[in-house]
């Protein structure tokens, strides 16, 4: 019953469109920082860190401090099938224009906040 529970807190923290973003974000790539998050959403940095702390609570995505700068991985109780159905079930036009949004901020020309040395 106890692993029950915890899936259904990994669905109610992605009950939320922004959660949703930013977990599928997150699951494509490596890790990232808060910087790229709130730059690919064009959301106000306290609002993407807010979220970020929920998700983290729920157990779907890690954090990692470097400096001043938080990067994020998918956690490791998330489960891949969970990826793979919110790939399939998201509005996939919203999260292309994230990860659109993502490539061009992570792209090696861009002048990204945790890249510049400003640590």
């Amino acid at each position: 019953m106890r692993e029950a529970g915890s899936i259904v807190a990994m669905f109610k923290a992605l009950g939320d469109p922004v959660r949703l973003r930013l977990f599928a974000l997150i699951t494509h790539h490596d890790e990232l920082c808060v910087c790229h998050l709130t730059e690919a959403l064009s959301l106000p940095q306290s609002t993407v860190s807010r979220q970020l702390g929920l998700l983290r609570h729920a157990g779907l995505v890690q954090a990692r401090r470097d400096g001043k700068w938080i990067y994020y991985r998918a956690g490791e109780n998330a489960l891949p099938s969970l990826q793979a159905a919110i790939d399939a079930c998201a509005p996939s036009a919203l999260l292309a224009e994230d990860r659109n949004r993502l490539h061009q901020v992570l792209a090696p020309e861009s002048a990204s906040c945790c890249n510049n040395n400003n640590a």
